[in-house]
């Protein structure tokens, strides 16, 4: 794999109709500079909005991957998108005057003509590999579709399909090597729908650019010639509609005896760019769809977060420590004697952290509370949750070291058990809701596993900088 970053030396374009809107596009792919990642950008909407390919902007999975921003729409990126990862781009423009990517073929192949005919150009920047170092598993027990993530410092990927149904049957297929296979093995694979399904997604105003030539419809009912020529009208097929001996629709030739499932890794490998970078890892996944990879993407895209702060802050990785005290002081303001979280233990992003305090004897508050009988305040234990929570922020802001967490309200606040000097408190915070800046939290803390204070607590978030009005 390659080490350094990659865009394309030349603007190329290409128009066509899109599989699902039937809509005409002309997409043009365009340089970008270093560490700029994947945009795909309107250009006949005003102010030409620029959509981030990741999965902070996935608002549709049906039948396809949708991107939005605002107004702004980009309809089935998922073949645009394996393709920039088959070629090993990471940073490049995609310019489109519609709403859906040109559709061709049914597969990526067109792509890679018009990339590789635009040139590759190596930029100065290492690329941001996310190396997948723990096993990351995704499950829909419904649809019986799992994924994972397996530790590997390559790109490998390997899917299974198998829908319960003769007409396709079980199949498998592997991509061992990036660079040699893709082009060759994995870019011409087309898409591909049962016959049962066509009427259904045409009722639900999809595949209108759809027709025999762009997709592979596999047969799994029998129609008669009178159901056919409704179908061929609905569809406005051009030419005649035939029920094929080899199992397909009008007989068409699969360009590998595995084409579907070829296909759905194809589909797997564009939804997972929506992590935003290039993964190492070992992709194992049986029966997916696109809700299900951007599903398995948003997992990985949070690690992904999760490992960017800490190699943001923690200097040195310590076994057993998210972030140490070290660390934990560039990103909340507060000092001595008021920094009351000693290192984070447990990070998901919006959802839970978990923080560590050790109470000592040399703590500044037990020399007057109390006297002789030293008990850790209550409001303080709350202060220990709220600084622990503050964590839990981080994605949430570009510069979180700019910003101050300030409590609005705290509820519920029950006290257990007092807290003595040796203790160490384990803090656990989740994160209930967020709108804007106004967070809603809840926390527990427990010594030796026994729960001694917890508390809901409302705060707000505000600049460093920024006047308090402390007359409300």
């Amino acid at each position: 794999m390659l080490e350094l970053q990659r865009t394309i030396a030349n603007p190329v374009s290409m128009s066509g109709v899109g599989l699902h809107t039937g809509t005409t596009c002309t997409m043009t792919f365009k340089p970008a500079p270093e560490n700029y990642g994947i945009k795909f950008i309107r250009t006949d909407l005003g102010g030409r909005p620029e959509i981030p390919a990741t999965t902070d902007y996935v608002v549709d999975v049906s039948r396809g991957t949708t991107l939005a921003l605002g107004e702004a729409t980009v309809h089935t990126v998922e073949h645009v998108l394996a393709t920039i990862v088959g070629l090993q781009i990471d940073n490049i423009i995609i310019e489109l005057d519609g709403i859906e990517p040109p559709i061709g073929d049914g597969s990526a192949i067109q792509y890679v003509e018009a990339l590789t005919k635009a040139g590759f150009v190596q930029q100065s920047a290492p690329k941001d590999y996310l190396i997948i170092d723990e096993t990351v598993t995704y499950h829909n027990e419904e649809n019986q579709i799992d994924i994972v993530a397996l530790p590997l410092d390559n790109y490998r990927m390997t899917v299974m399909v198998d829908y319960q149904n003769p007409a396709l049957g079980s199949q498998h297929t592997g991509l061992f090597d990036l660079e040699k296979e893709f082009v060759t093995e994995y870019a011409s694979a087309r898409t591909f729908c049962f016959l049962s399904e066509v009427e259904h997604l045409s009722d639900l105003g999809l595949i209108k650019g759809g027709d025999i030539d762009n997709a592979v419809v596999i047969v799994d009912k029998q129609m008669n010639e009178q159901e056919l020529e409704g179908l061929r009208n609905k569809l406005k097929i051009d030419g005649n509609v035939t029920i094929g001996e080899n199992g397909i629709l009008n007989s068409k030739e699969l360009r590998y005896r595995n084409e579907p499932v070829r296909h759905k890794l194809l589909d797997l490998m564009g939804d997972l760019a929506l992590i935003g970078v290039p993964i190492k890892a070992q992709i194992l996944a049986a029966r997916p769809g696109h809700m299900a990879n951007v599903e398995f993407a948003k997992l990985i895209r949070k690690l992904y977060q999760q490992k960017k702060i800490v190699k943001k802050y923690q200097l040195v990785k310590k076994e057993g420590v998210v972030l140490d005290s070290t660390a934990i002081q560039k990103i909340l303001p507060h000092r001595y004697p008021f920094l009351l979280v000693d290192k984070i233990i447990y990070l998901d992003l919006d959802k839970k952290v978990v923080g560590i305090k050790n109470v000592s004897i040399n703590e500044p508050f037990f020399e007057g509370h109390f006297p002789g009988q030293p008990i850790m305040p209550g409001v303080l234990i709350i202060e220990s949750m709220a600084q622990t929570g503050g964590v839990l922020l981080l994605n949430s802001f570009p510069n979180p070291e700019e910003k101050l967490v300030l409590f609005m309200q705290i509820n519920n606040a029950k006290f257990r058990k007092p807290v003595h000097p040796g203790d160490q408190l384990h803090l656990e915070v989740e994160l209930v809701n967020r709108k804007s800046k106004i967070i809603m939290m809840k926390g527990k803390a427990f010594v030796n596993e026994v729960l001694v204070a917890e508390a809901e607590f409302m705060a707000g978030v505000v600049d460093r900088d920024e006047k308090i009005n402390t007359n409300k």
